[in-house]
């Protein structure tokens, strides 16, 4: 019985999802536009030239998937979000999408209800020490002074 209602659950999870993502799909098309959520400045991944066009690894894969789905590169409305501002924007339906630094933990896979697509980029986390302190791993850092964002995943990384 158990095993049912679990099963049952998932595919109404599923299919909710489903219609969900297929919702998105069919506003992009109607609009003719993929609004795309990026970082802001974030050079290298998504940062607008002098000229004012964005560039970058994020915003490839939004122009990737305006191809795909409308049949034009250029068919991407480019949103600049904060790490604050990100999921709001996307659970709003103010982007359809959000191509930038967002890491997938457990707990927004489960909190946030979104549909992660995938891992599209790898970063590591490390220290840097001056060679004559000869550090030879974290642990000999407890208590050291170090530099992090606040807010962040790399924050929560650090004190694990």
């Amino acid at each position: 019985m158990k095993k049912t209602v679990f099963l049952g659950a998932l595919t109404v999870a599923g299919l909710a999802a489903s219609a969900a993502m297929a919702s998105t799909l069919d506003d992009v098309k109607a609009r003719g536009k993929l609004n795309c959520g990026v970082s802001t400045g974030l050079v290298g991944f998504a940062a607008p030239d002098a000229n004012g066009r964005w560039n970058g690894y994020d915003v490839a894969i939004c122009r990737a998937v305006a191809a795909a789905v409308l049949g034009d590169s250029e068919a991407v409305n480019f949103v600049p979000t904060t790490g604050k501002t990100r999921f709001t924007a996307l659970a709003s339906g103010e982007v359809d999408m959000l191509a930038r630094n967002t890491t997938w933990t457990f707990s927004r896979d489960v909190d946030l209800k979104f549909e992660f697509v995938g891992v599209n980029y790898y970063d590591g986390q490390g220290f840097m020490v001056p060679k004559s302190l000869g550090v030879s791993s974290a642990k000999e850092l407890d208590g050291a002074t170090v530099c992090i964002q606040t807010g962040t995943t790399t924050e929560l990384n650090l004190a694990d």
